[in-house]
């Protein structure tokens, strides 16, 4: 064999295995037996709209209109668990030594290598922008290569017509784009409207650093909003887009809810009164947001302490006690190097949980997906 040709073997072999394979030791789902679903718990989930605020399935090169046996999500998946709609968000950096307690925004970035393992365009390995639109895109040539299967929901026309269209018996699923950190903006203003023009309809102002933006809650600061981030919040706000306030320091939050006059949300976490992890904010701050007409979504990874379906019931009720029922949602952070104990074919097996924890068919409809439906329904455009 030439050493040419051995070359090429060599660099298809990293370039096509070793991403999936440490995709696979990173999103990964708690073995287990399949959860009995009652014929009473079955009925109603069928019925339901499910929506989930968070998951980071487009960081990663499965093909998502494929079903795979790694990983929490894809289409198949979405419609075996009769999940109608999924917020998308983007990652475009993550500090090497990544924890929920103190990462410096020069720790070297992890996304750079993944990037470049993944063979993503040039353009995306020194650009956090480029980075947050090439995922995008891969959402769009999802919709365009599927649509039957596959919208992405940018207008409120777009959320009606999912809604109607699986109303009428359609498996089609809808998929809304978010940033993960609105370093994502590279420091300029200008990007929120490339962003946005994108597809863009959430847009989270920090991740694991602090940022040009202001602290994050995992940061070194813990500092407040800059006159840079105070910017992005009026622009964000004076915008047909859902502000999220996942992973800003408290700090950020408390300037942020002054400043808003629409609903916020908190994609994924867990509420700290009932789990305290230094990743979920004051409960005080969570009923602040909820005051304002917002969301917070609640995960099913270890920000809720118990992963199984009860325990992410337990959290669930413990948020629903705290914020009242029409501002709790789901936010599983699926995809997001997180350890589960489902995946997204599985999610009757949280309705199951609340009805045995006693909850309503229609608490159950809200917590579910009406209350992100609600938000969204609210702050789209009307046209594009």
């Amino acid at each position: 064999m030439s050493l040419a040709l051995l070359f090429v073997i060599s660099t298809v072999g990293f370039f096509g295995f070793v991403p999936a394979i440490a995709e696979k030791g990173m999103n990964t789902v708690e073995p287990h037996a399949p959860y009995q679903i009652s014929t009473s718990a079955r009925a109603l989930h069928d019925s339901l709209v499910i929506a989930d605020l968070h998951a980071d399935s487009t960081l990663w090169n499965r093909d998502l209109l494929k079903r795979s046996d790694y990983g929490h999500v894809d289409i198949p998946r979405m419609v075996a668990g009769n999940q109608a709609i999924q917020v998308f968000t983007t990652v475009t950096k993550t500090p090497a030594g990544l924890n929920y307690n103190h990462n410096s925004a020069e720790a070297r970035d992890n996304i750079t290598l993944l990037a470049v393992g993944q063979l993503w365009p040039i353009r995306t390995w020194n650009s956090l922008t480029e980075r947050a639109l090439y995922q995008a895109s891969r959402l769009h040539k999802m919709e365009a290569k599927a649509p039957q299967q596959f919208k992405v929901i940018e207008t409120q026309q777009d959320l009606r017509d999912l809604l109607t269209a699986r109303a009428n018996g359609s498996e089609i699923v809808g998929g809304l784009i978010g940033t993960e950190g609105s370093h994502a903006l590279d420091g300029e203003l200008s990007n929120i409207d490339r962003l946005y023009d994108a597809g863009f309809r959430m847009m989270s102002l920090h991740h694991f650093f602090d940022n040009k933006l202001g602290g994050s809650l995992h940061g070194a600061s813990q500092a407040g909003l800059t006159d840079f981030g105070k910017a992005v919040v009026r622009k964000l706000d004076s915008m047909p887009v859902v502000l999220d306030l996942s992973h800003s320091s408290e700090a950020v939050v408390e300037q942020a809810l002054v400043m808003v006059t629409h609903p916020v949300v908190i994609s994924h976490t867990g509420t700290h009164g009932h789990c305290e992890s230094p990743r979920n904010i004051a409960d005080s701050l969570m009923q602040k947001i909820a005051a304002q007409g917002g969301v917070v979504g609640i995960g099913y990874w270890d920000a809720v302490c118990d992963i199984s379906p009860q325990g992410i019931a337990s959290a669930i009720a413990a948020a629903v006690e705290l914020l009242g029922e029409d501002h709790v949602g789901l936010g599983s952070d699926f995809d997001g190097s997180v350890h589960t104990a489902l995946d997204s074919s599985e999610l009757a097996a949280i309705t199951q949980t609340l009805m045995a924890r006693g909850f309503s068919a229609d608490v159950i409809r809200k917590v579910m997906g009406g209350n992100v439906v609600r938000v969204f329904g609210e702050r789209l455009p009307t046209e594009n």
